[in-house]
């Protein structure tokens, strides 16, 4: 059995430590391999690994013992819930670990990739890109097999030649243009709205035509001000809910 092994953090003194701490584990924990340990590192361990005390590690524990993600047992160490739910409510608070805890843990098909002429909804992101390289993904749940999203993303020429669609079935797109590309990331600008399901979307996620869904779009800048990346997800609405939490200092 692989150990567990928790993503490296860069923080950001802006947010709150035992946040950023938490969704970065949370992804590892969604994102870990299928013979990974259940049994997580110990509260001083995983304190030293990011870089945090030992109480903030233990708020961020609390976080995730919450969600369901993670069980803690006096004297025996904490485990991963191998049935924890996936489609908890997101909260979104300004990071890029949150990004890529909210899109990680379920089991990813690869439905095409390619060159495709920017137009529509994409012209806004890209006025000077004649051509995106457009991934599409479909999610389903490790446990029960149900789709639960799909995804487009549209990704700059220059960076999709170092995307390798291995790395997309296991990670989101934000992780691996950010931890295996390298790209630099300023900031990600999210948008959900309600829309009702065309046929595409019905199709894919298994739901009726015209039922309701939760559209996501989040547009990725690199530190020159540049999109890198635009991802567009429909999630299921009967599976998914997102919460925004403001920060009052």
């Amino acid at each position: 059995m692989t150990a567990f092994a928790p993503d490296s953090l860069v923080l950001n003194r802006k947010l709150p430590l035992w946040y950023q701490v938490s969704q970065s584990l949370r992804a590892s924990i969604l994102g870990r391999t299928p013979d990974a340990s259940l049994r997580l590192p110990t509260e001083e361990q995983l304190a030293e690994h990011y870089g945090v005390s030992v109480l903030t590690m233990r708020q961020a524990l609390k976080e995730l013992e919450g969600e369901g993600l993670i069980s803690r047992h006096r004297r025996r160490g904490t485990f991963i819930e191998p049935g924890a739910l996936r489609s908890a409510p997101v909260r979104l608070l300004g990071s890029v670990d949150a990004i890529v805890a909210q899109q990680s843990g379920d089991r990813t098909t690869i439905l095409g990739h390619g060159r495709t002429a920017v137009s529509g909804e994409l012209l806004e992101h890209f006025p000077d890109t004649p051509e995106v390289v457009t991934y599409r993904r479909l999610r389903h749940d490790r446990e029960s097999g149900e789709p639960t999203n799909w995804v487009e993303n549209a990704v700059l020429p220059e960076f999709a030649g170092a995307v390798d669609l291995a790395d997309l079935e296991r990670w989101p797109m934000t992780k691996v243009l950010r931890d295996v590309v390298g790209v630099r990331i300023s900031r990600i600008t999210d948008t959900v709205e309600a829309r009702l399901a065309d046929p595409e979307t019905a199709e894919l996620l298994q739901v009726p035509l015209l039922s309701p869904i939760l559209h996501y779009t989040g547009v990725t800048y690199d530190e020159d001000g540049r999109v890198v990346d635009v991802a567009r997800i429909r999630y299921r609405g009967d599976r998914f809910s997102f919460t925004v939490t403001v920060d009052a200092h």
